[in-house]
């Protein structure tokens, strides 16, 4: 019997009806939540995404603002840009759209955005937090895996967890947050030695290695859930994952596709953030809300 598709634009639909309505009564208190989107350059695929984070937060009641720089803005220039999204209360949360030019130190960018504002969670304080079991705001690809199971009614404690992709993006966060859901978890990669002796042991298999159809059908155990964060290119134009979708959804109970997939969560999780941001900014106690939190951390 082949694997229940997860599929990620309908649970985004989902989330995103259920925090509209912390949207709203946020308004309803005077507070508008706030994004703001620095780009610096013109790369393509950047603009692509950054299109698709304002249509997003349109749809969901948040005011978005991009920040564009030409590719060859100083290093100096953006930070003093950032630090005025700082200063700025209307703005709640604050994003650097990646990659950024090679002049441009991104550590640097990423650790002056305030940790209040910081809702893609790559600050370090933000990570550091996590990994101690708390943190403001969790990254938001393994933030949308987690509310994508979560969703989907899929059990975390005691089950055995191997994520294939060691990135601090993805893998690492991504393994913190499922530890903390009391699961067991190992963490493997590309390089890992006999690869299928480590997937067949998932009952869930997150994989974000950056490499097409690395997962085939005979390294997933029966009945597993089988998670694909990964995104590549072929050739020939298509968008495949990391797993080899048709061979391994004869054996998975679930399986999330790529597109529609992880990808629309990832979004989806980023506007959870910025109301987040904007709650606590407002001093409103959460549960003021009044609205179902399908999503919390």
């Amino acid at each position: 019997m082949a694997a229940k598709i997860i599929d990620g634009n309908v649970i985004a639909h989902k989330v995103r009806a259920d925090w509209r309505a912390k949207v709203d009564a946020l308004r309803a208190h005077g507070t508008e939540p706030g994004l703001a989107v620095v780009i610096v350059g013109d790369n393509p695929a950047s603009r692509v995404y950054v299109r698709h984070k304002t249509k997003a937060c349109a749809e969901t009641g948040i005011r978005s603002e991009v920040v564009e720089f030409p590719a060859n803005a100083s290093e100096a220039e953006v930070l003093e840009r950032i630090a005025q999204l700082n200063a700025d209360p209307k703005v709640h949360g604050i994003l650097v759209q990646l990659p950024l030019p090679a002049h441009i130190d991104t550590r640097k960018l990423l650790e002056a955005i305030d940790v209040r504002k910081d809702v893609d969670g790559f600050n370090l304080y933000n990570v550091g937090s996590l990994v101690a079991g708390e943190t403001i705001f969790p990254p938001c690809t393994p933030y949308g895996v987690l509310c994508m199971l979560e969703y989907s009614n899929i059990p975390i404690a005691g089950q055995n967890v191997i994520v294939v992709g060691a990135s601090n993006i993805v893998g690492k966060p991504m393994a913190s947050m499922l530890m903390k859901r009391d699961a067991t978890v190992a963490i493997t990669h590309i390089k890992t030695r006999d690869l299928a002796q480590w997937t067949i042991l998932a009952d869930i298999l997150v994989v974000a290695a950056g490499k097409p159809n690395l997962i085939t059908g005979p390294m997933v155990r029966t009945g597993a859930v089988v998670i694909d964060v990964g995104i590549n290119r072929l050739p020939d134009g298509r968008l495949v994952g990391d797993v080899d979708f048709e061979a391994v959804k004869e054996k998975a109970s679930y399986i999330t596709p790529v597109p529609g997939g992880v990808g629309p969560m990832t979004v989806t999780m980023l506007l959870v953030n910025t109301i987040k941001a904007a709650q606590r900014a407002s001093g409103l106690d959460v549960s003021d809300l009044d609205t179902r939190d399908l999503a919390a951390a």
